[in-house]
């Protein structure tokens, strides 16, 4: 059965937080923040794939960092997939010469280290029986979010996002969904903050749910909420919870596993 490991899911760090990441079975990275580095060399060596929601620091600030550690010692490319626009981000200001090499070019033009692989909403890429499909979001940057399909349950990770009526409509395509993790980086009172940056407070969080099937939320949805800012996690959570939310919802916790 594939898992999901949670390395990272603060909006900060500080102590026991760590930034976005989450391992798929042993091989698949979802994003690539701080959570990366509590890795083993063993785990590191065995990442063949990343996936890309955005451009982010916080969401892709330990790919340099993974690439330089591993090559040399893996004989095989690491994949790294996102959308047009956000792998041009990273070519012109991470993988530039002047923030890091370009692991494209490294040892060859014709047998990088990296490989770039474009995705496209909508448009699923297989890896054995998981299936990781883009969705839709709206961010500050290009993004996206994405569906995971295991061999028994479904998983959408939103990455970061703000009101989006498109993500909620081909949520509510899936079947099998089982597991929503969407975040909600601030709490109500910066609402004009939270606007501004395109991600989600509390009281918009519990208006996007509201976009759910009837199928969803009588089913057996379970919501975890990710991405929530140190400090003001237990804040957040509570006005969430006196929203009074129709589905079961809880802060996601680094090393949290799901079974899909």
């Amino acid at each position: 059965m594939t898992q999901l490991k949670v390395l990272g899911c603060s909006g900060g760090i500080g102590g026991a937080y760590r930034t976005t990441s989450l391992l798929l079975d042993q091989d698949i990275l979802i994003d690539a923040g701080s959570g990366v580095g509590d890795l083993s060399m063993d785990e590191l060596l065995n990442i063949s794939h990343i996936f890309v929601t955005h451009s982010h620091l916080d969401h892709i600030a330990f790919i340099p960092l993974l690439l330089d550690t591993v090559m040399g010692i893996r004989s095989e490319p690491v994949t790294l997939y996102a959308t047009q626009e956000t792998l041009a981000i990273l070519k012109a200001h991470i993988f530039n010469w002047e923030i890091w090499p370009d692991f494209n070019q490294i040892p060859n033009n014709d047998t990088p280290f990296l490989r770039y692989q474009e995705i496209k909403l909508g448009q699923p890429v297989a890896l054995g029986e998981r299936t990781i499909t883009a969705l839709p979001v709206h961010h500050v940057v290009p993004a996206v979010g994405y569906h995971i399909k295991g061999a028994k349950h479904s998983l959408v990770y939103t990455g970061d996002t703000t009101i989006c009526d498109a993500l909620w409509h081909e949520v509510n395509k899936i079947n099998h969904l089982k597991y929503l993790i969407v975040e909600t980086a601030f709490s109500n009172s910066e609402l004009e903050l939270a606007i501004l940056s395109k991600h989600l407070c509390p009281s918009m969080l519990l208006q996007e749910l509201g976009k759910l099937s009837a199928t969803h939320l009588a089913g057996v949805l379970e919501v975890y909420i990710t991405h929530l800012k140190p400090g003001e996690d237990a804040h957040i959570m509570r006005e969430i919870t006196e929203g009074n939310p129709r589905l079961p919802i809880a802060a996601l916790n680094r090393h949290q596993v799901f079974e899909l």
